[in-house]
């Protein structure tokens, strides 16, 4: 299996006249580091090459696998913190999360949830281990996506959609092969809550040992899947493990998952932002000009106001 030592590795490609899209590559976790004092993540995108292009529209995907954090009494995670031209979606499994930020919005995300916070054209926000949880500690299990947007909705209002984990579309898959929660986009007449600017796919797959699921993807859509237990069969040639990236080719439509045990598979895909990306620490536009812009309007405070 190709890992992050030798990224351009190519896993075997279905036949060319099948519907199937080929697997570019499959990666393996890159090395964990810590945003703020409270989340312990591997940042995939820095291991796929070239993965401004190959990924668009997302910008990051931060994964924060299973881990126990011991009971404490102050706040651990990440202060007052500034962000123009993109959106954060974080999706949590195990553990709770307070969100803050310069709009006013806020609260809490626990299992099953997902918040969807639209920047745009500047927001002020923190995020930290919920009080009460913290205080019991436990374990923590979510992922943060950063999603680009066109340059036409860059300087547009920021927003916020809180996601609970009653509002996700739900497909039990047949043969009691496992069930698929959408996020965002639609799999098998089923449509995800999320409200996007583009078009984003964002599939939370459980699979039971030998299931399978079968997704359709158009072939312009940039599409990867990430492993987050077990170890899955993409396309009947590619075995993927725990804590692996499976990129796909721009070709071919469908996608087939089989799961050799219990699985658990985050499927993202989107269709391409085709437009300049200048990003300089939290901001994310389309000229440089854009960028020092962001950052003269930040320190003047036209971002809001939001107290550590």
């Amino acid at each position: 299996m190709p890992n992050d030592t030798n990224p351009d590795a190519r896993a075997p490609s279905a036949p060319s006249h099948s519907r199937t899209r080929p697997v570019d590559a499959v990666f393996s976790r890159p090395q964990l580091h810590w945003v703020g004092d409270g989340f312990r993540v591997a940042g995939y995108m820095n291991v796929v090459p070239n993965a401004a292009r190959r990924l668009s529209p997302f910008l990051l995907l931060d994964y924060h696998p299973p881990y126990f954090y011991e009971a404490i009494t102050r706040a651990r995670g990440v202060g007052v913190h500034p962000h123009r031209g993109f959106e954060t979606v974080t999706i949590a499994w195990e553990g709770r999360v307070a969100h803050h930020d310069s709009t006013g919005a806020g609260g809490i995300i626990g299992p099953g949830d997902v918040q969807w916070m639209r920047a745009a054209s500047g927001i002020l926000h923190k995020e930290f281990h919920e009080a009460a949880w913290a205080k019991e500690g436990g374990t923590m299990h979510m992922a943060q996506l950063w999603v680009n947007l066109p340059r036409s909705e860059k300087m547009g209002p920021p927003s916020y959609q809180p996601l609970s984990a009653g509002d996700m579309g739900l497909v039990t898959l047949a043969d009691d092969a496992g069930v698929v929660r959408i996020i965002a986009g639609e799999f098998a007449g089923v449509r995800g809550p999320a409200r996007t600017a583009t078009r984003v796919n964002l599939f939370d797959a459980q699979l039971r040992a030998g299931g399978r699921v079968t997704f359709t993807i158009p072939p312009k859509d940039n599409i990867a899947a990430l492993v987050m237990r077990g170890a899955v069969l993409v396309n009947g040639v590619a075995r993927a493990g725990l804590d692996t990236l499976v990129l796909f080719e721009n070709a071919g439509d469908t996608i087939v998952i089989e799961a050799a045990e219990d699985s658990h598979v985050l499927l993202m895909g989107g269709e391409p932002i085709d437009e300049p990306i200048f990003q300089h620490g939290p901001f994310v536009m389309t000229t440089r000009e854009e960028i020092v812009q962001a950052y003269e309007d930040f320190h003047s405070g036209k971002f809001g106001f939001l107290a550590n």
